[in-house]
């Protein structure tokens, strides 16, 4: 008997159903047993860690930068306002909490539009478990097969995941695992960034906006897709109306709202105090190093460290500001002194120098070309960038033409330090880390001319030798030292003059130094620098009364702070403490200051007045006249030959301040001493930002600070005529345009 065809096509659809389940099912099977890979079991998802970023704050507890992997800061469900878990559910998974990991009725819908109808904006109806399941466990591969096999992945691993936690727990997990874009992973680090604040105080408008971004986090991003990011909050915010979220009032009147950005990136090249902060990273992982040496494991990337430092944030901020403000001015004026003869335009040797020392060279050459063809490689003109104060131009230019732009620029390194401890205030290592990596605080060494004095001056009243001794100024030259013969910026009339130790270092008479140095000797001033906390090697030459010595702008803060501290030295250091992401302490750092005095009390208030008068009549008397600072001060300017070394050391009672100015390129100097000497090039800096401390109250406690009245044991030892003039009949019979001539007794 024939089977009619209406029963055969019945059963033959019968079969191919029952197969297709059947396949579905293997389909599945194989998924979930791991043969498309492996899926985390209970266990594992219950040990889930995040990978956070470690956060570094300031003194006065403003979060200043991350080092990460991902952008993340996860944050409680406490800490999450209501709003937002709102605005999310709104948009995203409308029966979130009648659901358990999978909405079978969004899935029928996109199957049915997707497939059946070919309506590609049916949407992916994925839930926020199924999301979070997705950031936990990215997918790996692409193509329709792996897509399927994915969304199966993330439908297992949702169901598992409903069991183990609460509803509440899953939001808290992917709205800390969520990308926002912009390598930043979380709501808490998504709310820093846009809008300046943490995630407890954000606005229903702003929460709309971050999570309007979740469907596509670069077409949707407020900062470079305005308009988009608008109309996605207003649709975000439409939900939250259509879910009894908020009333139709309060739709209308969010919509009318414009976005406002208070756009705040964590780019390491970027934002306050980057040197500063490239510092606290290289500390911490020499700690990290350490401690896995004894045992305990840390990744300054992935653990979520707490890091806060000694950087006072306010302080840093009106520094940076004055740096700017002086360094654009200078480097004008710079580059007018030289006009078209700059050596960076005009020396051959000098540009020849330049290019061979480049890595742009050194690479081209090492890969076989010849000197000519690596040349002509660098000289090729194409659209690059290149830096100037304030701005960035795009513009043809070859290689050499930006090796050349970027030797010509002056940098600083500026540093302030608490002197009792010498916790670092402000740290300034360069003009701009994004084109200059190299730090002039913790890496470089410079010479650091006349701001080497007071260590001789210091060692010379260790000696015995009385602040009242008088030197002669004329110009000597030392036979035994191949005729070196030191001089001084003053008049040849200053042969016949005689100063007082106060008076020679106030003004900085180079003569003078030499022989408090000879007086002294050599040997005894270099035990001197050491016990006041230097620690690089010193020329034994009587050169170093010039300051010749190459020294780090710290271990100089270090030692000066002696002058403030009651002869004792202290260490420069940037970290207080490191704590782990619960915020439970892993290591204190404890101020780190000489045990044993390098001079007497006594001494110490002579030097204090004797830098005073530096300030308040000597070569850094501008600090007075021409910014009108009446704050208790000392200190010492400094300018090394050549003039490619500007120094000024400021101390107030609370402070020690050093500032640098020079070139990388050791050898271009600044065209004249008027514009490259210390007072000039190095105290502007200083005294615009003591200005700023001085308009705010807040720093009452550092600028209205007073040294403490010196005794009147030390008011009778330097009561003395500061020059004396020679008498008629040995100016009747030396002759200024002659030098003496003798040994150097060392």
């Amino acid at each position: 008997m024939q089977i009619p065809i209406k029963n055969r096509f019945l059963k033959f659809g019968t079969l191919f159903f029952l197969s297709f389940l059947f396949a579905g099912f293997l389909f599945f099977l194989s998924i979930y047993l791991g043969a498309w890979g492996k899926i985390p079991n209970k266990k594992e998802l219950s040990d889930f860690k995040y990978q956070r970023a470690s956060e570094v704050y300031s003194a006065d507890s403003v979060l200043i930068g991350k080092f990460y992997l991902f952008d993340r800061q996860p944050i409680a469900y406490e800490a999450i306002p209501q709003h937002l878990l709102q605005a999310l559910i709104a948009i995203e998974d409308e029966r979130f909490y009648e659901h358990k990991g999978i909405d079978y009725t969004s899935l029928m819908r996109v199957m049915v539009k997707s497939i059946a109808l070919q309506d590609k904006s049916s949407g992916g109806g994925s839930t926020i478990s199924q999301q979070l399941a997705k950031n936990i466990y990215p997918r790996e591969k692409s193509g329709k097969l792996n897509l399927a096999v994915s969304k199966l992945k993330e439908m297992i691993i949702a169901r598992r995941m409903e069991t183990i936690y609460s509803k509440e727990e899953i939001l808290t997990l992917y709205l800390n695992t969520v990308s926002f874009g912009d390598n930043t992973f979380g709501i808490e680090s998504a709310a820093l960034k846009f809008f300046n604040k943490t995630a407890n105080a954000l606005t229903i408008e702003e929460s709309a906006v971050l999570v309007g971004m979740l469907k596509a986090t670069y077409g949707y991003n407020p900062r470079v897709f305005p308009e988009n990011s608008l109309s996605r909050r207003n649709l975000v915010l439409q939900s939250m109306q259509q879910n009894d979220f908020i009333t139709a009032k309060q739709k209308d009147s969010l919509t009318s709202l414009p976005i406002q950005l208070n756009y705040k990136g964590y780019d390491h090249n970027e934002g306050i105090a980057p040197y500063f902060r490239e510092e606290v990273r290289q500390q911490l992982l020499s700690w990290a190093k350490a401690q896995k040496d004894k045992g305990d494991s840390y990744n300054i990337y992935t653990d979520g460290l707490r890091v806060y430092t000694t950087l006072d944030y306010k302080m840093q901020a009106l520094a940076e500001a004055s740096m700017a403000d002086h360094m654009k001015t200078l480097q004008d004026n710079f580059e007018k002194s030289y006009g078209k003869n700059a050596p960076w335009l005009k020396d051959k040797r000098l540009i020849k120098k330049i290019i061979h020392n480049s890595q742009a060279y050194k690479r081209l050459k090492k890969n076989g070309l010849s000197e000519q063809e690596a040349l002509e490689q660098l000289n090729l003109k194409k659209e690059m960038v290149l830096a100037d104060w304030g701005v960035e131009k795009s513009q043809l230019a070859s290689t050499v033409d930006s090796l050349l732009h970027y030797t010509k620029f002056l940098n600083t390194g500026s540093l302030s330090l608490d002197p009792s401890s010498g916790a670092v205030k402000t740290w300034i290592g360069g003009v701009n880390f994004k084109y200059y990596k190299y730090d002039h605080i913790s890496q470089s060494k410079r010479q650091v001319g006349s701001a080497f004095k007071p260590i001789v001056y210091t060692a010379a009243l260790e000696k015995g030798i009385s602040p009242c001794t008088y030197f002669s100024a004329q110009e000597v030259a030392y036979e035994n030292m191949e005729g070196w013969s030191p001089s001084n910026a003053g008049s040849k009339d200053e042969t016949f003059l005689n100063y007082s130790m106060e008076e020679a270092l106030s003004n900085s008479v180079n003569t003078v130094a030499v022989k408090v140095l000879e007086k002294t000797g050599i040997d005894y001033v270099i035990q001197q620098a050491k016990k006041m906390g230097i620690s690089s090697e010193l020329p034994a030459l009587p050169s170093l009364a010039l300051g010749t010595a190459e020294l780090t702008i710290n271990e100089l803060a270090g030692s000066y702070a002696s002058y403030l501290n009651h002869g004792k030295s202290v260490k420069p250091f940037i970290i207080q403490q490191i704590a782990n992401n619960k915020d439970s302490i892993l290591e204190v750092f404890n101020p780190i200051v000489a045990k044993k005095r390098a001079f007497s009390e006594e001494n110490g208030q002579i030097m204090i007045e004797m830098m005073k008068a530096t300030i308040n009549s000597g070569t850094a008397s501008r600090i007075r006249s021409t910014y009108g600072l009446k704050n208790d001060m000392a200190g010492k300017t400094g300018t090394t030959q050549n003039n490619k070394d500007a120094w000024f050391v400021a101390l107030t009672p609370r402070l020690v301040h050093i500032t640098w100015v020079g070139l990388d390129n050791h050898e271009i100097g600044f065209r004249s001493t008027r514009l490259g000497q210390g007072a000039n090039a190095a105290l502007p800096m200083f005294a615009t930002w003591m200005q700023k401390l001085n308009a705010d109250k807040s720093f009452d406690y550092i600028t209205k600070a007073k040294f403490d009245a010196p005794t009147s044991a030390v008011q009778h030892i330097l009561n003395c005529e500061p020059v004396k003039r020679d008498g008629f009949f040995k100016r009747l019979f030396k002759n200024p345009n002659k030098k003496k001539t003798k040994n150097f007794k060392s």
